[in-house]
């Protein structure tokens, strides 16, 4: 899969030398409980939460109206070069660098992925307007730091689901989530989400002066 560098939608805050470790739990329905659920079948047929547009004013948003936009789908691609992972989701026409395998000022960006177990992850986000659901197509597992909702967010609420690969994760609006980290070289996941693709991100290197440790191995 090749990508353009100039398609890369953020430019990653880098110069940091501290990692802030999050647990690692195995994703269950128990274990997701106010972040979302596991999608055990028919992911093409999976509900997507959509929330309505919030009102500006004391006059309430019209009934039948604001929540309208729908959902869109489509593939989330994940692959690992050298020690950086970079990812396109199909589904918005995005494409990112979620994460390093090394510190980022030594780490490689070229030929094939490099050993590695864990990931420095810069920044996280969450959709205001509805949730997200990924599912491995061919069975790949994969891990992604999530934290309850809340504009405060700190890296100390993250903790970091694993996903086996037999199941897919889907994630209520205003959850944040950091980078959907496969554990191979390369994944392929549907996608699906609200279409009007609101974000709110948080920066861990600009404000926290560090990056978000997510472990690659089961628990």
């Amino acid at each position: 899969m090749n990508i353009n560098l100039d398609d890369i939608h953020y430019v990653p805050t880098t110069g940091v030398t501290r990692v802030h470790e999050t647990p690692l739990v195995t994703a269950t329905n128990d274990s997701l409980k106010g972040y979302g659920c596991l999608v055990e079948a028919d992911p093409q047929n999976f509900p997507v939460e959509i929330m309505r547009w919030p009102a500006q004013g004391w006059r309430p948003i019209d009934d039948h109206s604001g929540d309208q936009g729908g959902i869109t789908e489509g593939l989330f691609e994940f692959w690992w070069r050298g020690e950086t992972l970079y990812a396109r989701n199909n589904a918005v026409g995005d494409s990112y660098l979620f994460a390093w395998s090394n510190w980022p000022e030594q780490a490689t960006s070229e030929g094939p992925a490099k050993p590695r177990d864990r990931a420095l992850v810069w920044r996280a986000n969450y959709h205001p307007d509805g949730g997200q659901m990924f599912y491995p197509l061919y069975g790949e597992s994969f891990i992604v730091p999530l934290a309850l909702p809340g504009d405060d967010v700190t890296p100390e609420q993250f903790v970091s689901f694993y996903c086996d690969g037999s199941c897919g994760l889907y994630i209520h609006p205003n959850i944040w989530h950091g980078a959907v980290v496969p554990l191979a070289d390369h994944a392929e996941l549907l996608d699906r989400q609200g279409r009007v693709h609101a974000r709110v991100s948080v920066d861990f290197a600009k404000e926290f002066g560090c990056y978000l440790g997510v472990p690659l191995r089961a628990p």
